[in-house]
């Protein structure tokens, strides 16, 4: 079958999830994410918009003490980033005994959560707005040099503490190029991360590696397509046509993304389907293929000689060089046997990265069972790992 073009992946991503999974319903969260999903649980909680250099505001959330009380002004802050395709309400889905950032909450931390540009709640710019193309205009490269450091700084300002990191998937990809950059060196205290995404060559969905292929060969298409939004416009046609594709298994789109979740409760997957996916930019998602092709982790490829002189000055994009990171900067990893996005190659290819990292400094868990969202929806995740999530970070106070 001739790899299909990046259009017409696009809408049948549309057409699964409404024929598949979706019933038509209203936006389940129109008031916010402190309103909708952390307020009614009885925890105080904030709402911040956070301006970047280039313009985004972004939403930010803030569970400043946990549901009992104890606003102790020297909560230790800790951030938690999402991944591609998904906003910061993923984390919590489940219930307040079982969502990381509840639990970071009533365990005594100062809890941010962040929401990166291009979804629900992060759709403005200050001279921009969403339905442009030039809104669009970015990848993952931009949320290293301008979210991470906005977001970071306004946490700074709040807490006059050095910051806990935890990302998930693309939420470790961004931490990773930001901290070999040296952007963060200043304000980050530790880094989580789970589901690591860097390397992404052993990537092993088939529905993943057709999407690679089909962004990496649409690059010329990228500014008539700006915004990746599958919860657009149906393509039924093409439906039909990836649900005969090899390997792609269309009554389970979120097995055939992210690798056989094993301990995800059906509630908590309707729910999700409800809220996600959101949307992204197509360049960011090209930038991401790059990564497959390539096997490297460098800026975004422009495709052309010309273009890269212009932005980069080299013929090719710059490599992020992940052995520059701080070796002393305690690093938490957790991933897991069955994740078919951040494969136990690929995870093996960033840990040699740490080869030079101090002995004490780098903790590394292995979960057989796990698949790529068990670690953010699992209902055994807190057994599993925000309780070790809990340890590593109370070791942390220097």
């Amino acid at each position: 079958m001739a790899l299909v073009s990046l259009s017409t992946f696009l809408t049948s991503l549309i057409s699964f999830l409404c024929v598949a999974y979706a019933q038509q319903v209203a936006d389940p969260f129109p008031n916010g994410i402190c309103a909708s999903s952390v307020r009614i649980h009885g925890y105080k909680c904030q709402e911040f918009e956070v301006r970047t250099k280039d313009g985004y505001i972004l939403s930010v959330q803030r569970i400043p003490e946990g549901r009992y009380g104890d606003p102790s002004p020297n909560r230790p802050p800790v951030l938690i980033q999402h991944g591609v395709l998904v906003d910061g309400t993923t984390w919590l889905l489940n219930s307040p005994e079982e969502n990381l950032p509840m639990i970071l909450a009533d365990k005594g931390f100062d809890v941010w959560i962040a929401n990166t540009r291009g979804t629900r709640f992060s759709r403005r710019h200050t001279r921009l707005v969403a339905d442009q193309p030039e809104f669009w205009n970015w990848s993952w490269d931009e949320l290293v040099t301008y979210d991470l450091p906005a977001v970071f700084d306004h946490i700074y300002v709040h807490s006059y503490q050095k910051i806990h990191y935890i990302g998930h998937s693309l939420g470790t990809l961004i931490a990773l190029a930001s901290f070999s950059e040296g952007l963060l060196a200043d304000k980050v205290k530790s880094a989580v991360l789970l589901s690591p995404i860097a390397y992404l060559s052993h990537m092993n969905t088939a529905l993943g590696v057709l999407a690679a292929k089909s962004f990496v060969g649409e690059v010329t298409t990228l500014f008539g397509f700006a915004e990746f939004n599958p919860k657009g416009e149906e393509g039924s046609k093409f439906l039909k046509a990836l649900c005969a594709y090899p390997g792609v298994d269309c009554y389970d789109l979120l097995s055939a993304i992210t690798g056989k979740n094993c301990c995800l409760n059906s509630s908590t997957v309707d729910l999700f389907l409800r809220n996600e996916p959101q949307s992204t930019a197509t360049k960011n998602m090209v930038h991401l293929a790059q990564i497959v092709r390539d096997g490297v982790i460098a800026k975004y490829n422009y495709g052309n000689t010309i273009y890269n002189m212009q932005h980069y000055g080299e013929a090719k994009p710059p490599v992020y060089n992940l052995s520059k990171i701080a070796n002393d900067l305690p690093i938490f990893i957790s991933y897991g046997g069955q994740d078919a996005l951040s494969d136990v190659r690929d995870v093996q290819l960033l840990l040699d990265s740490f080869k030079f990292h101090d002995v004490d400094k780098i903790n590394v868990q292995f979960i057989k069972d796990y698949a790529h969202a068990d670690f953010v929806m699992g209902f055994n995740a807190k057994d599993l790992v925000y309780n070790q999530i809990f340890s590593f970070l109370k070791l942390q106070k220097n």
